[in-house]
């Protein structure tokens, strides 16, 4: 029997290969309108080198990643030039990264201590690899995660890595992954502050004798307007290729839903309401509820680990056991960490099957 949308089972993830492709388009031709600057889209969100190879045909300088598990996948699938954007410290994971960094010359990581830097600079020392690590020093540009907390400590940290003989300092990097979801006003102009603050650093240590060449930034809600700062010569952006319905608000609608979670109706326990099989397990909720694909009458609201409701505004909802739902996740990369698949269809029919490849690699 041939494999078809219809025959598969439910909760699944769908993608819109159409779609994909128009959101990526929409994004390289956006970017197309800052000189200098480069994308360098994150795979924490597509999570598999197919999506990685579509990013890299259309013109991107190469990826980013959250974790060395991640690398690792891309690295094997031959894709090399990658940017781990978190930090790295520890004993094994160390060890790890040094054995991806003698099969990726063009690797580069994140650091923000000067003793984690020193122990990475020892085990590299270690490796036979005839050529150095490169390190971005990472700077706190709001977010309160991790990062250097001024430029004062920036130097301080510059000036550490200048003396370890096996590691770079080839740039900066200061993610604002607090503002991407602000409304539009509020976003540019917090969006702006962190800017001046990263580019004032990258200067401060430039005039101090350092080579910053890059100074990465932004994601699919600020990206364009960290592009538009002088100065910025990178951009992270990563939801954009499926969007969710978080950012259908953030972004105003430019880039389209690619993906939904598709889920079959068990239960019709009421005119008005209906049991479908995607709750907990099957979409995230940490950025609010999934919605009903081209259905604003509709809404979605999970019913624990298994199940969801589907209720309707208007009274009278037609849907019966057996039929199926698509939903629009409201936070889409930790809706993908749930499932094993992408399920891809070109107008509705099914084209292929990829594996959700770095799903679980969270080392």
């Amino acid at each position: 029997m041939e494999t078809t949308v219809d025959n598969l089972d439910t909760p699944l993830v769908l993608v819109d290969l159409v779609q994909v492709e128009e959101n990526i388009k929409t994004l390289f031709d956006a970017y197309a309108g800052y000189p200098g600057v480069s994308v360098r889209p994150h795979l924490k969100t597509a999570k598999c080198p197919e999506f990685a190879r579509m990013l890299l045909n259309a013109g991107a300088r190469g990826i980013c990643v959250a974790k060395v598990s991640e690398a690792e996948v891309f690295v094997d699938a031959g894709i090399g030039d990658i940017l781990i954007t978190t930090e790295i410290a520890g004993a094994v994971k160390i060890q790890r990264l040094i054995s991806l960094w003698s099969r990726a010359r063009d690797l580069v990581i994140v650091v923000d201590n000067a003793r984690v830097a020193a122990a990475i600079n020892e085990a590299a020392g270690k490796a036979s690899n005839d050529h150095k690590l490169s390190v971005l020093i990472d700077l706190n540009v709001g977010q309160d995660r991790t990062g250097v907390s001024s430029k004062e400590e920036a130097l301080e940290l510059a000036d550490s890595l200048s003396r370890l003989q096996n590691l770079s300092l080839c740039g900066i990097q200061g993610y604002e992954g607090h503002l991407q979801h602000l409304p539009p006003g509020e976003r540019e102009r917090r969006c702006h502050q962190s800017m001046v603050s990263l580019v004032e650093t990258a200067d401060w240590l430039r005039r101090a004798g350092h080579g910053i060449a890059i100074v990465t930034t932004g994601g699919t809600g600020t990206g364009e307007i960290c592009a538009s700062h002088e100065g910025i010569t990178e951009v992270q952006p990563g939801s954009f290729i499926f969007s969710d319905a978080a950012y259908q608000k953030a972004t105003r609608d430019k880039y389209k839903p690619a993906l939904r979670i598709l889920a079959g109706v068990v239960s019709k326990p009421d005119p008005d309401r209906a049991v479908v099989d995607a709750g907990l397990k099957s979409l995230s909720m940490d950025m609010g509820y999934a919605e009903v694909w081209n259905r604003p009458d509709w809404t979605y609201r999970p019913a624990g680990d298994e199940h969801g409701i589907i209720e309707s505004s208007t009274g009278s909802l037609a849907l019966a056991p057996g039929d199926r739902v698509e939903l629009v996740p409201g936070h889409i990369d930790t809706t993908i960490a749930l499932h094993s698949e992408f399920c891809l269809t070109r107008r509705g029919e099914l084209e292929a099957v990829w594996a959700i490849a770095t799903r679980g690699r969270v080392q």
